[in-house]
């Protein structure tokens, strides 16, 4: 296995896979409360092409792959997709990002069966009211199952994502903390941010993420076929099926120092 490394010196091991550009949801930081215009089937990798650009992406010195949307979970058969990505040699971490509105226990039993070892689980508040608002109508009832159905299937260790809002309090912050901790999950918090500026203002809660851009090691892969270089460009390289490796290796060339916005796509486009 090469090592996958930028000119700025960082090694690039860790690829997210947005499967789809569909969501069940309308978050208010992801999604305009009118939704968006799909992508037309045909434009959108079929599970055998993505499993193809990841056997190319080992080669080239990806390690770790996280499956994203939209929300993953509305793709039929999703599973065959993580067993196609957990059965490449080379690759040592599956995950995905998902809402687990959809995570019955029946979902997480067949996704650990077909290899996927983690999951990070979006929730914002434990408000049903509040919940309810950021979604544009969810059901948070939904998610509790969801949580528990990861933590009873194995999917460890289960991650909640929380985003700290400039007005999140504290002690809703507090509250997450000790609901993760009493289910045995972690809780990892992130400073909202928008993709039309990368320049985050210091907020009044401390955050986990997003970290630093000198940190960052991973490309993303859209549902559509392209490779975003940086979540905060609209730099993006269609993937070249006939030459994978040449189209990874341009987008890795086309990475730079520091992000600065991202116009042509919303968040539930890249998978975040």
């Amino acid at each position: 296995m090469r090592e996958l490394v930028d000119k700025f010196g960082r090694a690039i091991t860790y690829l997210r896979i947005s499967v789809t550009d569909k969501c069940n949801y309308r978050c208010t930081y992801c999604m305009p409360a009118c939704g968006i215009e799909h992508k037309p089937h045909a434009q959108i990798l079929r599970y055998e092409e993505i499993a193809q650009i990841v056997r190319v992406a080992v080669l080239l010195g990806i390690s770790k792959v996280r499956l994203t949307g939209g929300e993953p979970l509305v793709k039929r058969n999703i599973e065959h997709l993580v067993g196609l990505v957990a059965d490449t040699p080379g690759i040592g971490d599956v995950a995905m990002t998902t809402n687990a509105s959809l995570l019955t226990g029946e979902v997480a039993r067949a996704l650990t069966d077909a290899g996927l070892q983690r999951v990070n689980i979006s929730l914002d508040t434990l408000d049903p009211e509040r919940f309810r608002t950021l979604t544009r109508g969810g059901d948070i009832r939904h998610v509790f199952r969801g949580i528990d159905a990861a933590i009873y299937a194995g999917l460890a260790p289960v991650k909640v994502n929380m985003i700290v809002f400039d007005d999140t309090p504290a002690e809703e912050v507090d509250r997450m903390r000790q609901f993760c901790t009493g289910k045995g999950a972690r809780l990892q918090t992130i400073r909202h941010f928008t993709l039309s500026d990368r320049q985050l203002q210091p907020g009044p809660l401390a955050t986990d993420r997003p970290l630093p851009c000198e940190e960052c090691n991973r490309l993303r892969l859209t549902a559509d076929g392209y490779v975003k270089p940086c979540l905060h460009s609209d730099k993006e390289i269609k993937v070249n099926m006939q030459n994978i490796s040449g189209s990874i290796l341009e987008a890795v060339n086309e990475r730079i120092k520091s992000g600065v916005s991202c116009s042509s796509r919303v968040m539930s486009q890249i998978g975040g």
